[in-house]
């Protein structure tokens, strides 16, 4: 593949896709700019990465169409577009492998129930088990090792990868994957404290819901909710090690770092950015495009669209930033202020007569 073809292949995604040096260099890869060799395309989506551009070794790079590049043009060939990141996605998107997570057809291992309605093309891997009732929809991939308890719905298009668990009754939509480890329905964390210190498990009788193009890290679980459903919103991303309590709402297209753990009945809106190690406390809401930096606390609901929170407890960025400020002169306001007392106590003392009160 040579750059030319790169080119019409962008303009798919791009208005315009801008050509600076030779369309007809041979490109065999995608590779970091730090660590490109010749017949490698990088990007430059980043001001602090445009350094590398002097010392590249790739073929052709990605950039901006702002960025000033003609002085390279001698050396490299450069493809100007509107985002150089997204498209870098697709350039990656264009050479990646496919994964082969279970071969075409059933295993002789599977164990599959009664009553599966099953769509086609579908692959399910060794020593997987599919529960009675299950409904697994067109194209779906589900690796060696997985289990759908009883009821369990798989949409079109979907991909388990090894050791997922659905409990029974889950709801996956369409073009879902779920990555391994993940367990999604387990029962919600809910028990009755008794006046003797003990507890009674409540039943967990609701389910999880999880809308089309989602993506869930590996070890990550969510959990069905008491009555009624858990819901993923489509378009959602989740990352490792994530925790969602039961009867808990994910908005569309919202993003949630490893992690952070969301408390029972929480609420979080569409399009919203959830930083690594966030802890949420229950039954709160935040709003649609609410950013919430890493390690915050949430204690409360934010209901006011776009806000940018951070801190324990979370507050605005600009409350939280100006209060650590005020945290950081703390040792030198306590000088200043022992120093204030100790004149104030000689005056009184008699011990300064050009200073009187």
């Amino acid at each position: 593949m040579n750059v030319f073809d790169l080119q019409i292949f962008l303009q798919q995604f791009f208005d315009h896709v801008g050509l600076v040096g030779d369309g007809d260099v041979a490109i065999t890869g995608p590779a970091r700019i730090e660590q490109a060799s010749k017949g490698n395309v990088t990007f430059v989506a980043n001001e602090k990465y445009s350094k590398y551009i002097s010392t590249t070794k790739a073929s052709l790079l990605i950039v901006s169409r702002q960025m000033p590049v003609d002085q390279y043009s001698d050396r490299l060939t450069f493809l100007k577009v509107k985002d150089p990141y997204t498209a870098f996605v697709f350039i990656l998107k264009k050479f990646a492998a496919p994964r082969r997570l279970a071969s075409p057809g059933i295993a002789p291992t599977a164990v599959v129930g009664s009553n599966v309605s099953m769509g086609s093309n579908v692959s399910i891997g060794d020593y997987a088990v599919i529960g009675d009732g299950c409904t697994i929809g067109d194209n779906a991939i589900i690796a060696p090792h997985c289990v759908l308890m009883d009821g369990v719905s798989l949409g079109d298009g979907c991909m388990l990868f090894p050791h997922v668990v659905c409990y029974d009754a889950v709801r996956i939509g369409n073009r879902v994957t779920l990555h391994s480890g993940v367990v999604i329905g387990a029962d919600g964390f809910g028990f009755a404290p008794q006046s003797d210190g003990s507890y009674i498990k409540i039943p967990q009788m609701g389910i999880v819901e999880i809308g089309d193009d989602v993506e869930v890290g590996a070890n990550t679980t969510i959990d069905r909710a008491t009555m009624g459903s858990t819901v993923v919103e489509h378009g959602a991303k989740i990352d490792n090690l994530v925790q969602i309590g039961h009867n808990c709402r994910i908005g569309n297209d919202t993003v949630i770092a490893s992690q952070t753990g969301v408390s029972g009945s929480v609420s979080i809106g569409s399009q919203c950015m959830i930083g690594g190690q966030v802890g949420m406390a229950g039954h709160l809401s935040l709003a649609d495009h609410t950013q919430v930096a890493a390690k915050a606390g949430i204690t409360k609901s934010f209901t006011r669209p776009g806000q940018v929170l951070r801190g324990y407890p979370a507050q605005t960025m600009k409350e939280q930033l100006r209060q650590e400020v005020l945290i950081r002169n703390l040792d030198r306001m306590k000088t200043r202020l022992e120093e204030l007392e100790a004149e104030f106590e000689s005056i009184r003392n008699g011990e300064n007569p050009s200073l009187s009160l």
